[in-house]
């Protein structure tokens, strides 16, 4: 029986010190230990106390910058990070329910390693696994592997966003990532439930007709499968991707489970809802449940005095606000609730807070604003569900191989 849902469905985006540059210069931040297993365990661990469906961990083939498309040579800021499926695989033996979704660049990266990666992961975790998936096309990533090239891109305004020579750019790595969530889906499925027998009598571990090659051949990937490993307990880990403008927005509906978006106010969530349910339903997915999460920055105290107050002083520390693509939200757990609501009503299914410093924000998210949003009826006041599909009211796939009987042109025998 399916279980009730929240009316709204909660995250956060876990990014080393906290999301402002000048996080890891706080009183309580431990930058000392920011590539320890046990810190990336703590904030883990302290999402879970606030029942929250799931964390994201970010992740880049580059070092972090100011520059959206360069590096750059600052020192005052945090430089380095761990590889997101890594912390996310060690820390899932450490919770129960908390869905664990780290981030993987698809644009360098192959999918057969992913995927087997995320299967593992939601193995590991007893089916609390997700991807979101990322891309790239930064030249000074590009040459870090050596297969290709990419033009640098130098941005004075939003405008050179639209200049059919980055247009034409994004398009090419978006369509890409849809190849390769594509791809990654059908390994997931090329092992059949039943496909393990493990039948010590007979000396039969494995049933050959119930694997599967994929045969995916498109513009950027042909690949023959099947995975090596079997399929994960989810049927299908949830696949996520961050989106800002219409081509991203096609990939949310066309291939995604998540989307998280970035509006500025009600109004603008309304109309980016709309596209992606737009997209969704040219993709033949009109009846399947695409969650639309808006991200907010967030500095969060008891007052919005308080909160404006530490916000100046992290700005000042680093001559700067945080740049970011997120409306940064400066106030109290109780005003951020009310602009939940309002964004609700709008058709956005729930939030992706990006905490400004850790442990203050995520704490503030956990310990002030979930339990605001429960006395509302808005929020869960306990987990009851034991995967992160069962979390977000996701059912469970049938592996698409499994549907019609294994002949020799697709078994893997």
């Amino acid at each position: 029986m399916p279980q009730p849902q929240p009316a709204l469905h909660l995250a956060v985006a876990l990014d080393g010190a906290g999301w402002h540059p000048a996080a890891w210069r706080e009183a309580g931040a431990r930058p000392q230990d920011l590539f320890t297993a046990a810190y990336w365990a703590g904030l883990v661990a302290e999402a879970e106390h606030g029942l929250l469906d799931f964390v994201t961990i970010e992740d880049s083939l580059g070092f972090q910058s100011s520059s959206p498309f360069a590096p750059d040579r600052r020192t005052d800021q945090v430089r380095g990070r761990l590889d997101a499926v890594q912390i996310a695989a060690r820390v899932a033996p450490l919770t129960r329910h908390v869905g664990l979704v780290p981030t993987a660049v698809v644009t360098h990266t192959e999918p057969f390693h992913v995927s087997k990666a995320i299967a593992t992961l939601d193995y590991v975790s007893g089916g609390r696994a997700g991807l979101r998936v990322q891309v790239s096309v930064r030249a000074h990533e590009a040459e870090l592997f050596g297969r290709r090239a990419f033009p640098q891109l130098r941005l004075e305004n939003p405008r050179d966003l639209e200049t059919p020579e980055v247009r034409a750019l994004v398009a090419e790595a978006f369509g890409e990532a849809a190849d390769y969530v594509e791809v990654v889906r059908r390994l997931w499925d090329s092992w059949e439930d039943e496909a393990e027998i493990r039948d010590v009598a007979t000396g039969r571990f494995v049933d050959r007709t119930k694997l599967h090659y994929i045969d995916f051949e498109g513009p950027h990937f042909r690949v023959k499968g099947p995975s090596i490993t079997p399929r994960p307990p989810q049927g299908q880990p949830v696949v996520a991707a961050l989106a800002h403008r219409s081509v991203p927005f096609e990939l949310v509906g066309r291939s995604a489970d998540i989307g998280f978006v970035t509006p500025r106010d009600a109004v603008q969530a309304e109309a980016i809802t709309a596209e992606i349910r737009g997209h969704q339903a040219a993709a033949g997915r009109a009846a399947e449940t695409v969650h639309i999460l808006a991200d907010l920055l967030v500095l969060l105290d008891d007052s919005e005095a308080k909160a404006a107050d530490r916000r100046a002083r992290l700005d000042a520390r680093s001559d700067a606000a945080p740049a970011g693509d997120a409306l940064a939200f400066t106030g109290t757990p109780a005003g951020l609730a009310d602009l939940f609501e309002e964004w609700l009503a709008a058709g956005i299914t729930g939030f992706r807070l990006r905490p400004a410093t850790v442990p203050h924000d995520l704490e503030q998210i956990t310990r002030r604003l979930v339990p605001e949003l429960q006395r509302r009826g808005l929020f869960r006041t306990a987990y009851e569900a034991g995967t992160l599909r069962g979390l977000l009211g996701l059912p469970r796939p049938a592996g698409r191989y499994a549907a019609s009987p294994a002949a020799p042109t697709t078994a893997a025998v």
